[in-house]
């Protein structure tokens, strides 16, 4: 009789009663496909039936949910209980979709499967993000962990008021380990996927929250081994010194060993291949199976793995191979198989359903009210805090598997694992409205102030927020930064982001250290990008050893092109940035031309969406082989013999390009000249301006309005600079554009370096015949101008340009403020020294 199917029963429940299914050890997979047997009964087909009806619902619901930013895990762990018994489950059809004998094999499904997603968690993780904790991050972890710990084991008592036929739950005291655990988890997955939907994954914000949740996930893990270890029936010492053992040789043996591994491999020149894949996916199960030999949960020994492997290459390959394969296929046999555990029409009332909301808001408020505590302690702001205690409350997989842990080990039945299940749901599922809500307050409390170079104090530091695409945009930027003048009195910290396109997926993730600072940030860039990254953040490591007063803060974004700019807004405007340095969509060639590069539309997209919001000053450098006249070495001065020439004509972009040029012209050796371009005045009553005479004198008039304030902030720059020797002021008057155009390729030819406003809203008459006229409107008509000219065929060129946001350039809108001094006289016009 063995193998053979004797009868199949539909089992109904109607009281929701706890039904126990008993297996026999030797379970088939059914018989050959020659037998007449029906396919639709053997396991395998009807495990991938379930997975391709669960993946569907997910996202399904995923659609649903973006607009509510909600998380994937949200989507998931309600799509499962969608297909359990809490709905699906009680439609006749699904007992032949979801049979009982079929759980086994789900069941198993998902146990490996929760081993490879528990190898990519520690995958992603970065320990030295722990062991380099701030004092800040280290209290908050500390106290929302211990506390949470505390109020979880109390909150799982009171549904429990007294021991009589009306208590709602009949709770084993043993289940407040599992619940307390659970409470106090934040999950570093998921919490990093909703830091980079909100667009704080690159903020102090961000960066707290990630070290916390890191600490949190490693605590809890402990946390749940030694529960496991202890509840279950075999002996402790049997269980743990085994497992002790073994995470010990992982650690001090299989840790170097895959170290020396990959330096080999990087020395011999070779790359990682699918080779290698294989054999960590080999060992992974391994692993596996070794720690569920020892007595404790095979997930460890994945996760133990993941940890254990260094952050690179290997690591971003590893990554790219499998982490949609298990997060998109294997994970949801869990979801679905916590689904089926899960039974709200199992619940004996309907105050079950309250009380998971009780719990819920309590548990919800406890962990925000500890982290606004130890915010407003560590001297942050209360809405940062609200915001940090929304996403502390973020939930995962780590904490279902806590409770199906405890389920397994018969401390949670049914009833409470279901409870329990739906208080993880709501409490995640409320995080992305409390960090909407407390990130869009802060926003308008801390409504951004617009920093320029202009409005830069001289005395205090200069923050650049530098964009680098590839290697090629490197040496003109830097050499850029070189002449920037950084002093004792104003330093440079210069914040470098190695933009990377985000392909394919936006969940696979490494968490880095920032230039050895505490803060950590979040990186996940192709192979072939990493070797890429590591050139660009060593230039300008070199450049920063070359001068005492820089600081740099190496960085790479990793974001799709078509919101890469919003992630740079944030970032900018979170580092208060005073300006965002670019490179041209184009690179300078030795002939002296220009070629597109290898993503020069996304590129310049880039540029352009910059150029519309930035909160901050943008400049973007047309590199055309920007070189020092002599190398630099550690301990030499900056170079000599540099000619740059700012050409001025009119409006606030001109202000902010005039104010950079003056930094730079302090830098020895660098000789600036000003040439400003003025318009000859326009008699009104030739007639010119004919049947558009209303729109004439409006332009006029507002020419005349920017024109008094170029006056002023001119005066104020020859003032400051009358005894600079290094800097020459010109002044030209023209008729109209041709003329201008005509002046600067004639008589202003020989400079290594222009400087230049955008100038788009610029009410001079001298662009508007020009302006129209343009190839690259990014550039503004004077920098179009000077790439498409042969004499600069060998100058490079700087764009610049004031933030527009906020209606702070907007027509006819001009600021009115003169430029004051102390020891200047507004009305006193020093034209005529």
């Amino acid at each position: 009789m063995e193998n053979q199917i004797i009868g199949r029963y539909n089992i109904s429940n109607p009281q929701g009663y706890e039904i126990t299914v008993c297996y026999m050890q030797n379970v088939s997979v059914g018989s050959s496909h020659w037998q007449t047997e029906n396919p639709a009964f053997l396991h395998l087909p009807l495990l991938t039936l379930q997975l391709a009806i669960m993946i569907f619902v997910s996202r399904i619901l995923m659609f649903v949910f973006r607009p509510l930013r909600q998380p994937r895990f949200v989507a998931e762990v309600i799509a499962g209980i969608l297909l359990g018994p809490s709905y699906f489950g009680n439609i006749g059809i699904a007992n032949n979709v979801f049979p009982f004998e079929s759980t086994l094999l789900l069941e198993t499904f998902a146990n490996f499967g929760l081993i490879y997603y528990m190898f990519l968690v520690g995958l992603e993780m970065d320990l030295s993000a722990v062991t380099h904790m701030s004092k800040k991050s280290l209290s908050i972890a500390t106290a929302t962990i211990l506390i949470s710990l505390g109020a979880g084991a109390g909150l799982y008592f009171v549904p429990v008021h007294k021991k009589t036929e009306a208590t709602p739950l009949s709770l084993k005291p043993l289940g407040a380990v599992f619940w307390a655990i659970t409470l106090s988890i934040t999950s570093f997955p998921e919490l990093a996927r909703i830091l980079s939907e909100f667009k704080l994954l690159h903020t102090d914000l961000g960066s707290i929250a990630l070290t916390t949740s890191i600490a949190s996930d490693m605590f809890t893990l402990c946390l749940l081994v030694v529960a496991i270890v202890t509840l279950d029936d075999h002996n402790i010492l049997a269980a743990a010194i085994p497992t002790l053992i073994f995470l010990t040789i992982c650690w001090y043996v299989f840790r170097p060993a895959i170290a020396w591994m990959i330096r080999r491999t990087k020395e011999k020149g070779d790359q990682f291949d699918e080779m290698h894949i294989y054999f960590i996916l080999g060992a992974v199960a391994t692993c596996g199976l070794i720690t569920d030999a020892c007595g404790s949960h095979s997930m460890i020994g994945g996760f133990m793995l993941g940890l254990i492997i260094p952050k690179g290459e290997l690591a971003i390959k590893i990554l790219e191979s499998i982490d949609e394969f298990v997060k998109g296929i294997m994970l949801p046999a869990f979801f679905m198989l916590n689904g089926i555990r899960t039974d709200l029409y199992g619940l004996p009332n309907v105050a079950h359903l309250a009380y998971a909301w009780l719990i819920t808001i309590a548990a919800t408020f406890v962990k925000i009210g500890i982290t606004i505590a130890m915010s407003l302690y560590s001297g942050m702001s209360f809405r940062d805090g609200l915001a940090l205690g929304g996403l502390m409350n973020t939930k995962g997989v780590i904490a279902l598997i806590v409770l199906n842990e405890g389920r397994a080990l018969k401390i949670l039945d049914n009833t409470t694992m279901t409870v329990m299940s739906t208080t993880v749901l709501f409490m995640t599922a409320l995080v992305g409205p409390i960090v909407f809500l407390a990130n869009k307050t802060i926003r308008s409390a801390r409504k951004y102030k617009q920093r320029t170079i202009q409005r830069n104090n001289p005395d205090t530091e200069l923050r650049i927020l530098t964009c680098i695409h590839s290697i090629g945009n490197l040496s003109g930027i830097i050499n850029l930064l070189e002449v920037s003048n950084s002093t004792q009195k104003s330093p440079i910290k210069v914040f470098a982001v190695h933009l990377v396109e985000l392909i394919g997926r936006a969940s696979a993730m490494l968490v880095v250290q920032e230039a050895g600072k505490n803060n950590s940030a979040i990186i996940n860039y192709p192979s072939r990008e990493w070797v890429e990254s590591d050139h660009i953040f060593s230039a300008f490591e070199r450049y920063k050893e070359r001068h005492e007063t820089v600081t740099v803060h190496p960085l790479t974004v990793v974001s799709p092109y078509v919101t890469m700019h919003e992630d740079i807004y944030q970032f900018a405007e979170d580092k208060l940035a005073a300006m965002i340095l670019i490179p041209f969509h184009k690179q300078g060639t030795i002939t002296g031309g220009l070629q597109g590069s290898e993503n020069q539309y996304s590129n310049r997209e880039v540029n352009q969406n910059l150029l519309l919001k930035s909160p901050c000053s943008v400049g973007i450098l047309v590199d055309r082989g920007l070189r020092l006249s002599k190398p630099l070495e550690p301990s030499s001065q900056p170079p000599t013999d540099l000619r740059i020439a700012m050409l001025f004509i009119s409006g606030l972009d001109d202000h902010e390009a005039l104010s950079y040029a003056h930094r730079i012209a302090g830098t020895p050796g660098v000789t600036l000249t000003v040439v400003r371009f003025l318009p000859i005045k326009m008699d009104k009553a030739n007639g010119e301006c004919h049947e558009e005479e209303r729109s004439c004198l409006t332009t006029t008039e507002e020419s005349e309005a920017e024109k008094e304030l170029d006056d002023d902030y001119i005066n104020e720059f020859r003032f400051k600079t009358m005894f600079d020797d290094s800097i020459t002021y010109l002044e030209k008057q023209l008729n109209n554009g041709v003329e201008l155009v005509k002046d600067i390729k004639t008589k202003y030819n020989d400079f290594d370096l222009y400087v230049v406003g955008r100038g788009v809203e610029a009410k001079s008459p001298l662009i508007m015949g020009i302006s129209e006229l343009i190839d690259h409107p990014e550039l503004g008509p004077i920098g179009d101008v000077l790439l498409s000219s042969a004499f600069t065929a060998h100058a490079s060129v700087l764009v610049v340009q004031q933030p527009t946001c906020d209606g702070f350039r907007t027509k006819g809108n001009f600021r009115q403020k003169k430029w004051a001094s102390p020891v200047l006289n507004p009305d006193y016009d020093l034209r005529s020294l």
